[in-house]
């Protein structure tokens, strides 16, 4: 199953705005809060420099970026845990990190549904959805493992007591990825996909004018999360609903310059997205094209080679690799091999993020 990130937030937050941003599809941007029907999925490329400076030696035919899932979540609702009204819910269960989208601007023509801005209500009320609908699965568990208690089950008194333990974690309103259970202990929850235990980054939507630098909005929700060792990006979503528009490379780099910007903060979101799934990226150069792949960390060079395609994984025999910044300090892979900077590496080897890989295989 490919890896995904699901955009959460409250209604009229902002979300499909920053969702038409960064992916390719463009999704109806609804004023009304709770207009939404269903999810959006789409696909998002994930910006690298890497590519073309690597394209510079070899000049290949095209580059392909790589590219993770993004799952835009209708706006959820204060008490929709309850009702019918946060039936999208479900749909978070089946990603493998949330981008929490915190609303941080006023807008008189899109009133907020809770009747005012406030970024730290605005979350505890997310929050506590989730941890909702995650309690009524650990109390169904604690109800199973009970039973495998009264059958004789040796394990299941140790499940019960780290089922206890999250229980009484949730309810008192905390999430359940900031539980204090040992991490050999989170196998006991892997099963309910829990969707407080997902890992979380926050992008604040502020207006245009506090693009670089924040608002008085972000700057109380900063202070309130200070201890969660959350990344928290600042992001104007209709400044980059309007850039991404621009078809002209020049225009998109003046309008960014007008607004204080390097760079589309939708960039920063996508990077960040990334690292938050735990991922990283190798590199395969040719004349005929250069493309980024996705990985876990830690795979190895066969479980890599299964990424681009089954037979390499299945048949692989070794991978001549080569740093990212070996490569471009040779210039050609002809001076890496002469210069002792192309590794042949076998079946064990942990791949590196950069890495250059060439794969033999057999089959």
């Amino acid at each position: 199953m490919p890896l995904r990130c699901g955009i959460i937030g409250l209604a009229s937050s902002g979300k499909t705005t920053l969702f038409n941003c960064i992916s390719n599809t463009k999704a109806e941007i609804h004023k009304a809060a709770f207009s939404g029907s269903k999810s959006n999925l789409g696909v998002m490329n994930v910006p690298d420099s890497r590519l073309e400076e690597i394209d510079k030696f070899i000049h290949a035919a095209k580059i392909v970026t790589t590219t993770i899932e993004m799952v835009d979540i209708p706006g959820l609702s204060k008490g929709g845990s309850h009702s019918d009204g946060n039936k999208f819910l479900s749909d978070i269960r089946n990603v493998d990190a949330l981008i929490h989208v915190i609303r941080c601007f006023e807008d008189p023509l899109q009133p907020h549904i809770e009747g005012s801005v406030n970024p730290v209500r605005d979350k505890e009320i997310v929050d506590l959805e989730l941890q909702i609908r995650d309690l009524e699965s650990v109390e169904k568990k604690i109800s199973k493992t009970e039973k495998m208690i009264k059958a004789g089950d040796k394990e299941a008194k140790h499940q019960l007591d780290v089922l206890t333990h999250f229980k009484d974690h949730l309810e008192s309103f905390k999430s359940a990825r900031t539980a204090p259970v040992h991490k050999d202990d989170k196998k006991y929850i892997e099963d309910l996909f829990l969707l407080s235990d997902k890992p979380v980054m926050y992008v604040c939507n502020v207006d245009d004018n506090s693009a670089k630098s924040g608002n008085d909005h972000s700057r109380k929700f900063l202070e309130s999360i200070k201890d969660e060792e959350a990344e928290v990006l600042i992001v104007a979503g209709k400044l980059e609903s309007e850039i991404v528009e621009l078809e002209n490379n020049e225009d998109r780099i003046a309008f960014l310059t007008d607004a204080g910007l390097t760079e589309p903060g939708v960039n920063r979101v996508v990077r960040s997205a990334f690292h938050l799934l735990d991922l990283q990226i190798f590199f395969t150069a040719g004349p005929k094209e250069i493309r980024a792949w996705t990985i876990r960390k830690g795979m190895t060079a066969p479980q890599a080679s299964g990424v681009i395609h089954s037979d390499l994984e299945r048949g692989f025999i070794r991978a001549e690799v080569m740093k990212y910044e070996d490569f471009i300090k040779a210039g050609s892979e002809h001076a890496c091999r002469e210069t002792g900077k192309l590794l042949i590496e076998g079946k064990n080897y942990i791949v590196k993020d950069g890495d250059i890989l060439h794969i033999r295989f057999n089959v």
